[in-house]
């Protein structure tokens, strides 16, 4: 049986001063740095979330400038391609013009050409012809 006299009484007490001793040098201490721990832990979290926060925000403000930049650029192509049909359509007209300007001087000259050798053809005919009816009747015309 437990028997209750001065030495557990003592033991009671140095176990009272041993719990106060250690509470205010090692539990004390323990529970600051842990304290002091979680707030820096806490604090990064806080930080951690804030960047994030931002971060979130800047992608947002990226990609509307990227779809801002995206609309920007296919307007500026629809845009390029519509001068550049414009362009086309007026080189071609004035190609096309151009080409019949050409082909109708080409047949003038080809026409005019043609009456001159035909002039000619015809005068060398006669004398070509006047010659022969000379050698075929041995005498001059």
């Amino acid at each position: 049986m437990i028997e209750l006299n001065y030495a557990f009484f003592v033991q009671v007490v140095n176990f009272g001063i041993l719990v106060l001793v250690l509470n205010i040098f090692l539990y004390k201490p323990i529970r600051k740095v842990l304290a002091d721990r979680r707030q820096v832990v806490d604090g990064a979290r806080d930080k951690a979330a804030a960047v994030d926060l931002e971060v979130q925000e800047k992608m947002a403000l990226y990609e509307v400038r990227l779809r801002d930049a995206k609309a920007e650029a296919t307007g500026r192509r629809a845009e390029s391609l519509k001068q550049a049909q414009v362009e086309e359509t007026s080189l071609l007209e004035k190609a096309r013009t151009e080409a019949t300007a050409s082909l109708g001087t080409i047949r003038d000259r080809v026409a005019k050409e043609a009456a001159d050798a035909r002039v000619l053809l015809k005068q060398q005919a006669e004398l070509l012809s006047g010659d022969i009816c000379e050698k075929i009747l041995g005498r001059s015309l």
